[in-house]
């Protein structure tokens, strides 16, 4: 069997629908998920969930992961059309063994995809699993007898239990003013869970995008991309609102814009968060990934908390949180981890809860509130296809290296001056190289952003 391995990838499987992600091969995936997990457990009758979200496609994969399971022993509970937090909810809190979403995340309409967990949520990455489960599929030696089909069940009160835990863990929900609230779902399955916590919250809620389509009629599902947040900023602003809301195509990515319509960039609210959640448990471990937000790293040792790099990437990120002991950690894509009593993984209810918490008990607009952490500029992620990656980040770093103040090779090359700091990685799957650039100013960010294109581009 033909298989495109490249869908296999450091965080998660996605390619497209019908191509390079078929029936057949999310079919065995599940099973050799399964295996895998069997033999972590030998003996034991697993218990799967399977979640999915609105994409076209979905049903039609659906349908063939539950055989995989089923057909390897495994018991299945379908929890239907979720968010990707609200899947990990499920594993993790009711005591499940995995579960598999099926899930592009912010991808165009065609990809599709599957994200894998071990019990409590713990994700299955390159190194943990889908490198071995890549090998299963490809070899095709493990799929030829299938065991007594295991039993298939639903439920469908997990989007409800997740707001419940998360308005539960807050607690302070009574203090959270009426705001006015608009929020872009981009026709993704961020829209489930806003809807119902919101039923919970004074104010009003201005939903904008919240009807589940798999083709995203609106705009494309990825609010890290300025130009998909454009239409929710000019409603902000245009509403008088006091925040704005986005969520990806999966939910498990929340971004928030201010009262006058700008975005409030992911290492401010995850500096934020970190100092929130340090009142409660000082002197407490923080990690953010290791593209420039330095605001973060100020934040924390603000709150004396204990700042924490990580490798780029949500599975890698959970997995050395999980590791350290972390009570919170965010990435740069807005991808925001809570340290919970049954796991820790993306809890975009709880960080809404715990923002609007603070805001409420803050003087001024949301802008006021964040103006002061605005101390840096940044050039945004920029993508250069290059012919020859090693070459370039060797011309990195024997440019960059020798006058440094600091170099960090833990993911790709992170180089720091006094004045500016930038990381250099390249893509797990393209010949790309992905620039981030942060500076004390708006024209050394710009100088020093040409200048390291250059050499990326060969100009």
């Amino acid at each position: 069997m033909d298989v495109a391995v490249n869908i296999y990838k450091a965080y998660d499987i996605r390619g497209v629908y019908g191509s390079e992600l078929t029936e057949l091969i999310v079919y065995k995936t599940a099973r050799a998920l399964a295996q895998l997990l069997q033999a972590e457990q030998p003996g034991k009758l697993l218990t799967i969930v399977l979640g999915a979200d609105m994409r076209v496609s979905s049903p039609a994969l659906h349908q063939h992961v539950q055989q995989g399971l089923s057909d390897e022993g495994c018991q299945v509970v379908n929890v239907g059309l979720v968010s990707t937090p609200a899947f990990y909810f499920a594993v993790a809190k009711y005591g499940y063994d995995g579960g598999i979403m099926i899930s592009a995340s912010h991808n165009p309409p065609q990809y599709n995809g599957l994200k894998m967990v071990r019990a409590g949520g713990v994700p299955i990455s390159k190194d943990t699993g889908i490198i071995t489960i890549r090998d299963a599929v490809v070899a095709d030696t493990a799929f030829g007898t299938t065991k007594t089909p295991g039993q298939v069940s639903s439920r469908d009160d997990i989007v409800a239990a997740d707001v419940a835990y998360a308005l539960e863990f807050c607690q302070n929900q009574s203090k959270i003013k009426p705001f006015k609230i608009v929020a872009d779902a981009a026709n993704g399955m961020g829209a489930t869970y806003l809807a119902e916590l919101f039923k919970h919250l004074p104010g009003q809620l201005l939903p904008m995008n919240f009807k589940l389509d798999g083709t995203f009629p609106a705009h494309e599902a990825d609010p890290f991309k300025a130009e998909n947040n454009r239409s929710l900023m000019e409603r902000v602003v245009a509403e008088q609102a006091d925040l704005g809301i986005a969520t990806d195509g999966d939910g498990d990515r929340i971004f928030f814009i201010d009262n006058e319509g700008q975005l409030i960039e992911p290492a401010i609210i995850r500096g934020l968060m970190a100092q929130i959640l340090l009142q409660q448990q000082p002197g407490a471990t923080i990690c953010y990934d290791i593209r420039p937000g330095k605001i973060t790293y100020d934040m924390i040792v603000a709150a004396g908390g204990k700042p924490s790099v990580t490798k780029v990437g949500h599975s890698l990120i959970k997995e050395q949180a999980i590791a350290e002991g972390a009570i919170f950690a965010g990435e740069s894509s807005g991808h925001f981890f809570v340290k919970m009593d049954h796991g820790m993984f993306e809890a975009p209810c709880i960080v809404t809860l715990k923002l609007l918490e603070y805001f409420s008990a803050h003087h001024g607009t949301s802008a006021d509130q964040v103006r002061s952490f605005r101390t840096y500029f940044h050039s945004g992620e920029i993508n250069s296809t290059v012919r020859d990656v090693s070459a370039v980040m060797t011309a990195i770093t024997q440019r960059y290296s020798s006058a440094a103040k600091a170099v960090s090779q833990l993911d790709g090359i992170t180089i720091e001056y006094p004045n500016y700091w930038f990381n250099v990685r390249a893509s797990n799957t393209e010949p790309l190289l992905r620039l981030n650039l942060e500076a004390v100013s708006a024209d050394i960010c710009a100088t020093k952003t040409a200048e390291l294109l250059a050499v990326i581009r060969g100009s």
